[in-house]
């Protein structure tokens, strides 16, 4: 154990290792003809491009938060200016993690096209193997950045008194990832929905034309955006998970005195499951194969699965190695930790299958939405909104019974290692997530190809399970930022001396209410934000139709012979072939990337900027409130938002695969869809990283906004002596004593005494001004 102690950054080396082996692997595959490499080239340069500008417009906020953290870390005891460099480097992972997931995933989609020619099971291989390299991408970079950090730090700030500020300094790489993941989720979100929805409203829906067709001057724009969302935004999104649980549960494990390690086996404890998870995770990778006619959701569950199995093994061992089996502050030892490890990685699970439930063609959900779109677009909305509210149920009943058996066997910290037990295993989950869009991808580019019927049949089929993988992602995603939440929450009042969150004092219940109001302000923001730039694209997409003489013909002829044309005459087809490329795909992406990088900045600086002000303006107590609010109501809308989304989603594909497209129950699925676009793929998934970036931003200002220990002890002390007292007598007495000075300040003082059995409390208060002025007439 002290090996995997002292060499923690090697396991995130060797997760680094592993991904380029995986991605040159990708890369050696077959991209397929002239065609489907120029559409998949017009993909990557558009997902590029996104990230090129978007990272400009980071580069400024990063230097500008940097300055501020160096001045800040600087100026107060138990701080240091190299909170600025975690920052960065924290920043650095993450945008790093998203490259480095964007680029193999804008790879690995025409490869698994082209495998899809030959069979299933080896388009499944490449995808899984893009997937691969953005799951361990993001562990690996995790591990590695913050074990790395830990140890400089500890060699600069040596022993247990500097313990405390080695964490607070540490918690900038947390608030640096959580920064980008928030901008990379609200801009990808944004333009993968503006894409989408102006694709399917004036493509399928105006047009009647396939998804996915050539002729539509979004869908490059479109596939952009499955890249854009669902890999880097998703990739963002759990790696900000993945460290602040770490880093939440350190800050904690420092209150728990260990007799090995120094006496910091709480503190090593999470960052030595991360380790061994990507050892695990890697091992998953190999489980993963289908043969043709098998299924592939049952290769994926193989992999999740037996890396979850193995990762619970080794956690019984890593943690009985760290923590000793009675120790002050965890009152069940080692087997209360490791219990609470479980109890994390059951829920994080359990939230996935319901939320799988709630998404999945065929199941009841998603009927009773197909049934009513028979109805119009109103009872569609009315149905998908039901359901969305309905799936909050279990999820939060599955989250507030992890909370409460984790806290049972270890306390606070067993919240948080609770989170860290549900993300042990991130690379393989991330990896699930990430094959969804690059299957997606595959078969957009099959269809712009115009390959065989059979090739789009398995792309569809490896699809479908990506849609599910998806949903399963989003579940985890939003279980997983709840107990990361709380765990940054639990170490923001330990570094805060905050002891209760008392909700009968006015400013604390102030704060619960705006927490409270942020996610739907936030919500509001990023969906009106998708609206504009869908106007945009919409406008776009019609002038193209309307203006571009070629896609004016060939639209005449794709109605003629309803989308086949296979039964096109020779010079109908000619035609049609005359619009090949015609369409400007980079106007669109154009578009949105603009609108993205645009609409992104205000939601981001609301998630930073509250937080501070009201912890500066209303003190600890009250942003400890704020935190509690937006926390509750964020996971609430996250579920509601994300769920009903994915129903609306399958929901049209049901209709779709019943081969009753063009119909009026299929219009009005395409309705709730594009309602259900923004809520799954924008606003849902960017509530998770708004609870976390506020709870990271609570840590990180905390040093300079606790309240004075001493004070609070002794303030705590007669309070509690007093309510016993009062409870159990009726022998009270109060005098108060009023002086006035007027000495040209008109200064009074109040003081208080209350007597209760013989216990004396005194209280002094200080008036000035006008204040003494009314005093003194009341008085009178």
């Amino acid at each position: 154990m002290e090996f995997i102690v002292n060499y923690l950054p090697l396991f995130g080396v060797l997760a680094l290792v592993f991904i380029i082996f995986k991605n040159n692997w990708v890369v050696k595959q077959e991209e397929g003809d002239a065609k489907m490499t120029r559409i998949a080239k017009n993909i990557a340069d558009g997902a590029m491009s996104f990230l090129k500008a978007e990272y400009k417009v980071l580069a400024i906020f990063v230097v500008a938060v940097a300055i501020l953290l160096y001045f800040k870390g600087t100026s107060e005891a138990g701080s240091s200016g190299m909170v600025a460099v975690s920052f960065i480097v924290g920043a650095i992972c993450s945008a790093l993690a998203g490259f480095i997931g964007m680029k193999v995933a804008t790879k690995a989609n025409v490869r698994t096209t082209q495998a899809a020619k030959t069979s299933l099971g080896k388009a499944l291989e490449v995808a899984f193997a893009g997937g691969a390299v953005m799951g361990l991408g993001v562990v690996g970079l995790g591990v590695l950045g913050l074990s790395g950090l830990f140890m400089i730090y500890q060699e600069m700030w040596p022993g247990a008194d500097n313990l405390s500020m080695v964490l607070n300094v540490l918690s900038g790489f947390s608030l640096g990832a959580s920064s980008i993941a928030l901008f990379a989720r609200v801009g990808g979100g944004i333009y993968t929905k503006a894409a989408d929805v102006g694709a399917d409203l004036v493509g399928k829906v105006e047009a009647g034309i396939p998804e996915d067709h050539p002729l539509n001057p979004a869908t490059i724009a479109d596939n952009v955006g499955d890249n854009v969302g669902d890999v880097a935004g998703m990739g963002a999104d759990l790696f900000e998970s993945y460290v602040g649980s770490i880093i939440g549960t350190m800050v904690l494990g420092a209150f728990i005195f260990t007799p090995n390690f120094d006496g910091l086996g709480a503190v090593y404890l999470p960052l030595v499951l991360a380790a061994i998870g990507i050892v695990m995770s890697i091992l998953g990778t190999f489980f993963v194969k289908v043969k043709d006619g098998g299924n592939p959701q049952t290769a994926l569950n193989i992999g999740e699965y037996g890396s979850a199995g193995l990762m619970v093994i080794a956690s019984y061992f890593i943690i009985h190695s760290l923590i000793p089996e009675s120790v002050e502050g965890l009152p069940s030892g080692a087997m209360g930790v490791f219990w609470s490890t479980i109890t994390g990685l059951v829920a994080g699970l359990l939230v996935g299958k319901i939320t799988e439930y709630y998404t999945a063609t065929g199941k009841k959900p998603v009927m009773s939405i197909v049934k009513q779109s028979e109805t119009g677009s109103a009872t569609n909305i009315i149905a998908g909104l039901g359901v969305g509210m309905m799936s909050t149920m279990f999820p939060i009943l599955i989250i507030a019974t992890a909370i409460m058996v984790s806290h049972h066997f270890a306390g606070m910290y067993g919240i948080a290692i609770a989170a860290v037990g549900m993300l042990a295993n991130t690379g393989i989950q991330l990896a699930i997530d990430a094959y969804g869009p690059i299957c997606d991808n595959a078969g957009g580019i099959a269809e712009m190809a115009e390959l065989p019927k059979e090739v789009r049949k398995r792309t569809d089929k490896l699809d479908a399970v990506g849609n599910s993988t998806a949903a399963v992602g989003k579940g985890f995603a939003i279980a997983s930022a709840a107990l990361t939440a709380l765990a940054l929450f639990a170490a923001f009042m330990k570094t805060a001396n905050v002891t209760a969150i008392d909700v009968s004092q006015p400013k604390i219940m102030a704060g619960l209410l705006v927490g409270g109001m942020l996610p739907f302000v936030f919500s509001a923001l990023s969906m009106n934000a998708v609206g504009r730039a869908a106007m945009a694209m919409i406008e776009e997409v019609r002038r193209q139709f309307r203006d571009i003489p070629q896609l004016k013909a060939a639209l005449v002829i794709m109605r003629k012979y309803d989308s086949d044309m296979s039964k096109a005459t020779p010079e109908d087809r000619k035609i049609f072939d005359e619009a090949d490329g015609v369409a400007d795909y980079g106007k669109c992406i154009d578009i949105s990337t603009k609108a993205s990088i645009k609409e992104m900045v205000l939601p981001g600086l609301l998630a930073i900027v509250v937080p501070v002000a009201v912890g500066f303006i209303g003190g600890a107590e009250m942003l400890g409130g704020l935190l509690a609010g937006v926390t509750t109501c964020g996971v609430l809308m996250a579920i509601f938002q994300s769920n009903a989304g994915g129903a609306w989603d399958n929901a049209k594909k049901t209709i779709e695969e019943q081969g009753r497209k063009g119909t009026d129950a299929h219009k009005a699925s395409v309705v709730g869809d594009t309602v259900g676009d923004p809520f799954k793929d924008t606003s849902g998934p960017s509530l998770n990283i708004l609870l976390k970036l506020m709870s990271v931003v609570a840590l990180v200002i905390a040093p300079s906004i606790a309240l004075n220990i001493d004070k609070m002890e002794a303030h705590n002390s007669m309070t509690i002596e007093l309510h016993e007292a009062l409870t159990s007598s009726k022998n009270v007495e109060k005098e108060i004593r009023v002086e006035v000075k007027d000495n040209g300040d008109k200064i009074a003082t109040v003081t208080t005494t209350t007597t209760v059995d013989g216990l004396e409390k005194v209280e002094v208060e200080t008036l000035e001004g006008e204040d003494v002025e009314k005093l003194i007439k009341k008085k009178e």
